[in-house]
């Protein structure tokens, strides 16, 4: 299974909808809409393993509002 544009997503709030999400391209900042903002995760030296395979993690390092 190709696992490089995944990645598992630790950190920020408990309740996100999915923890393995897609990613383009790898090792840039995501910004997922999330309740009325966006929660942003930076990406990391390491790897999990996860039912979709072995897949780096992002941590959350902020939340952010959506432009009026």
């Amino acid at each position: 299974m190709d696992t490089s544009l995944k990645a598992f997503l630790e950190g920020g709030p408990a309740d996100l909808p999915d923890r393995i999400v897609g990613i383009t391209p790898p090792g840039v900042e995501l910004r997922l809409p999330f309740r009325g903002g966006y929660e942003h995760f930076q990406a990391t030296a390491r790897h999990r393993d996860t039912p979709h395979g072995r897949l780096p993690v992002y941590r959350w390092s902020r939340r952010s509002a959506t432009p009026d």
